[in-house]
């Protein structure tokens, strides 16, 4: 166990690291030096979903256009930037699919599910915590990355410096995520939901709200690109894994995504894109993640 603490707490200070030293974390400029991903070309199954993806040559994927550094997409970039995207690609060359023939689709953490379950995507790779709950009704395969949830807030504002100070505090999340249902049930907040997480900084900028609260890594980037108004307080209170989404009529993605990230954790590729984003101010990617076996 205190191996694993010690893991988590070493990929949560990267990420910290990283995006504090690291203002311009959602700019286009993240998308010029990502590294190149070798596309394979390898035999899948007869019937499996791996060879109808990689017949039909495309991939939808599913990422976030409102997290810096983990997926941001600004009105004139061609494609979206960030440590999921980068894993996203890595995904797609194992089908033998190259970058350009991915289709990004912005996704919510709120319709991360309904995506998964109609066929929006074939994946979703979007700072996509594992739950049981999840589980029951998509597949989930990983974790390929582990953060903690933290809080943002004024930086004038000394009233709030850890969860156990947000008892009826508003505080702000997107609709559908794990970090609000924490804060509410845990910590006596009360929630405020949206649909992205770029609505809920302008909600607290404009003294709507007392605090927004995800994943320290994505709130250390809003902070990094307004630090003369925004903070992040105190340490981490939870452990989020990111894990791939997949539609639940295709258990056979468990092994095919596990197998893939396995080889990027090996290979270097996975060190390589957490460089490209994340680490882009200094911090070290540190060990890879345990993965969650297959049913």
């Amino acid at each position: 166990m205190k191996t694993r603490r010690t893991r988590w707490a070493a990929l949560v200070a990267a990420g910290l690291l990283a995006l504090t030293a690291c203002g311009d974390a959602g700019s286009d400029d993240d998308t010029g030096d990502t590294p190149e991903v070798e596309v394979e070309d390898r035999e899948f199954e007869a019937g499996t979903r791996m060879a109808e993806l990689q017949e039909a040559g495309s991939v939808k994927i599913g990422v976030k256009f409102d997290q810096p550094g983990i997926g941001f997409k600004t009105a004139t970039a061609d494609a979206p930037s960030g440590f999921d995207p980068e894993i996203g690609k890595i995904l797609a060359a194992k089908l033998g699919i190259e970058a350009d023939d991915i289709e990004w689709v912005e996704t919510v953490s709120a319709n991360r599910e309904p995506f998964l379950q109609n066929g929006t995507v074939d994946f979703v790779i979007a700072s996509y915590s594992i739950t049981d709950d999840r589980r029951k009704v998509v597949g989930q395969a990983g974790p390929y990355y582990v953060t903690g949830q933290s809080l943002l807030v004024r930086a004038d504002d000394d009233s709030i410096n850890g969860p156990d100070d947000l008892d009826g505090k508003k505080v702000c999340s997107v609709t559908g995520s794990t970090s609000i249902k924490t804060v509410e049930e845990e910590y006596g907040a009360t929630p405020a939901g949206f649909d992205t997480y770029s609505e809920c900084v302008r909600q607290l900028e404009n003294d709507s709200v007392d605090a927004v609260t995800t994943d320290a890594a994505i709130l250390l980037g809003y902070a990094a690109e307004n630090p003369d108004e925004l903070k992040v307080v105190g340490e981490p209170f939870s452990e989020e894994r990111y894990g791939i989404g997949y539609g639940p009529d295709h258990p056979e993605l468990c092994e095919f995504i596990n197998e893939t990230l396995t080889e990027a954790f090996e290979d270097g590729s996975w060190k390589a894109a957490f460089d490209a984003t994340l680490g882009k101010g200094g911090g070290e990617a540190g060990d890879p993640p345990a993965l969650d076996p297959c049913e």
